[in-house]
């Protein structure tokens, strides 16, 4: 028997899992899997938990008749408190690979965790397992990373970390297993993006490069002394040299976007005025292809913050595609009008612009604003498209606060709302 006054006897059992749920904490740290703020809050929430349990003492010279405790304990509410507040999924094992802890993190990861029973029959990861089994064999942290394709593909990274508590905290002599789990789903994600994009702009800029290096082959060889020939090989060069100009323009226009996606602009314009500026600079467009561009604004101005080259490129985007793509309906409709905004509150201007061609399908519509993303691949370079344009919309709309909806119907055309909110007096 130990008398209640020791420093490690019943009465100090908060004692006991506060320095054991501290070497948790440590190990966790050293393993890469938490970072110091986190680590920080979570000894506060030791703190706290280990002094509401010293409060609750035994009445002095009383003498404790519980047995001894000789390993970690199932669910012990001081190490579920510490884990419980971690951000991501934490699992302590005793050496026997039973589970003794888990946080909610964890819970939602593996459903099937079960205190008192081994991991290995919820997580069903042999790569875990296998990493469980060596961390217990070596005494050295394990990290593996393994691949979930039910309900949706997943990528994680695990971290198994034995740490040794023996004549460090009693009760404890056996030590603990960590398993702590990174979700890497929106690294992978942003890694393939990354690869699409470098492969999808290498393509655009790889066709007319090669369509510019055969034709000056062939100006050199067999056309060099053709002047039909010539001047017309010249004038397909010079539209793949501006096919290639536009997409690096469009590169850069993006990346310069996205640097400046969380600054919101704040100069105040005139948005009719802008949508009136760009329909008469594409009227030349319009009569090339022999469409008639409508427009209706109100007569008063609708002021809005925002850049005004951004804006610009905004509706010469919209209005250029329903030329292009539309032209066999032989009209554009650009309207403008301030409305009310979503879900009823406040105000913000809104720019349709619809044509009469031959429409998009359902299937395409989601992915319209997509980099890269096409209906038609070869009617899109026919025209000059690069894939861009309405990525570019979409990230000018979000850093202005606006949003695009688009709508078609097959053999009716289509029609992109622009909405944007209005500025008001004094903000």
């Amino acid at each position: 028997m130990r008398h209640a006054g020791s420093w490690w006897g019943r009465e100090a059992a908060p004692r006991r899992a506060l320095v054991a749920a501290a070497l948790v904490l440590v190990a966790l740290v050293a393993a890469g899997a938490l970072g110091l703020a986190y680590a920080l809050a979570a000894v506060a929430v030791v703190i706290v938990s280990a002094w509401i349990g010293s409060s609750r003492r035994m009445p002095v010279g009383a003498v404790a008749l519980l047995p001894e405790r000789r390993g970690p304990r199932v669910a012990d509410p001081l190490v579920e408190a510490v884990i419980a507040g971690l951000p991501d999924p934490v699992i302590v094992l005793d050496r026997e690979g039973r589970v003794l802890a888990f946080n909610p993190h964890a819970g939602r990861m593996a459903p099937a965790l079960r205190r008192g029973e081994p991991a290995s029959l919820a997580l069903r990861v042999p790569e875990v397992v296998e990493a469980i089994r060596r961390a217990v064999a070596t005494n050295e942290p394990q990290r593996v990373e393994f691949f979930e394709r039910v309900p949706v593909d997943r990528w994680f990274a695990g971290c198994v970390t034995p740490v040794e508590l023996a004549g460090v905290a009693p009760g404890f002599e056996r030590g603990l297993v960590l398993i702590s789990m990174q979700d890497l789903t929106p690294l992978r994600r942003v890694e393939e993006m990354r690869a699409d994009f470098v492969a999808n702009a290498s393509h655009e800029l790889r066709t007319p490069l090669a369509s510019l290096s055969g034709f000056i082959e062939t100006l050199q060889g067999a056309a060099k002394d053709d002047p039909q020939a010539r001047d017309r090989f010249l004038d397909i060069m010079k539209a793949q040299a501006t096919r290639m100009a536009r997409l690096i323009d469009d590169l850069l226009s993006l990346s310069r976007i996205e640097l400046k996606a969380h600054l919101q602009p704040e100069q105040q314009l005139d948005v009719v005025t802008i949508v009136r500026q760009v329909a008469d600079g594409l009227q030349m467009l319009a009569r090339d292809r022999g469409v008639e561009v409508r427009l209706d604004t109100p007569p008063a101005p609708l002021a809005i913050r925002g850049d005004r080259d951004e804006l610009i490129r905004v509706f010469e985007n919209l209005v250029e595609n329903a030329l292009k793509y539309g032209a066999a309906g032989k009209r554009v409709d650009i309207q403008l009008e301030p409305a009310s905004g979503q879900g009823g509150n406040g105000s913000e201007a809104k720019v349709s612009v619809r044509d009469y061609g031959p429409g998009i399908a359902p299937e395409h519509l989601p992915r319209l604003t997509e980099r890269f993303y096409r209906v038609d691949v070869e009617q899109s370079r026919a025209v000059g498209g690069t894939g861009l344009g309405l990525a570019l919309v979409k990230h000018i709309l979000n850093r202005h606060g606006g949003r695009l909806n688009i709508a078609s119907t097959l053999g009716a055309g289509s029609t992109f709302t622009v909405a944007l909110p209005l500025a008001h007096p004094g903000h």
